[in-house]
């Protein structure tokens, strides 16, 4: 499969990416190897790790929607960038022990990481890909691998593309043990994790 070269993403998609790049090697802990760099949805535009660019449509209500589909999966359709507490307490309402941060362009959560331990891509594949065809527009996400004492961490970075729209890359994870609260700083004030 060809993926598209860097100079020919979108504009503004190439700077998500290169945040993106740099959020995972800051949560990455220095004991462990960086997870191996794979593209996982090019029709979305780009993706690192566990992280994927959706468009997000502005207007209309509500913000989001979320559904629960038949093989226990649960598809998330974000329409605007609000009430990330509001989707976190409807997600944990279907079974998803989930925490939801909607995180602006230029800035990034601290204290990293935000858990003890996450858990690799391969061990607790919580975004799943290529999302379900019935599902629609939107991604899912599976609660099935969110075990005991363990947490979900739903993180969209935010930001707008040269022609007025908006993107929000996912990065989604499972966590042991309790998720510190998302204190949003700008990305050269937050501290690195070593």
């Amino acid at each position: 499969m060809n993926w598209p070269a860097e100079r020919d993403l979108p504009e503004g998609r190439r700077r998500l990416l290169k945040e993106f790049v740099m959020t995972e090697i800051d949560r990455t802990p220095r004991r462990r190897r960086l997870p191996r760099l794979s593209v996982l949805a090019p029709a979305l535009g780009l993706a690192a790790a566990a992280a994927v660019a959706v468009p997000l449509l502005l207007g209309g209500s509500p913000a989001y929607a979320v559904s629960k589909l038949p093989d226990g999966l649960i598809h998330i359709d974000i329409r605007e960038a609000k009430d990330p507490d509001k989707l976190e307490a409807d997600l944990r309402d279907m079974g998803a022990n989930v925490v939801v941060d909607y995180i602006p362009m230029g800035k990034k959560c601290s204290p990293q990481p935000r858990s003890s331990h996450f858990l690799s891509s391969e061990e607790a594949p919580l975004h799943v890909f290529p999302t379900p065809e019935e599902a629609g527009p939107g991604f899912v996400i599976d609660p099935r691998v969110i075990g005991p004492d363990q947490t979900g961490v739903l993180e969209f970075s935010v930001s707008e593309t040269a022609n007025g729209g908006i993107v929000a890359g996912i990065w989604a994870r499972v966590g042991e043990g309790p998720i510190a609260d998302c204190t949003l700083v700008d990305t050269t004030d937050a501290p690195l994790s070593h």
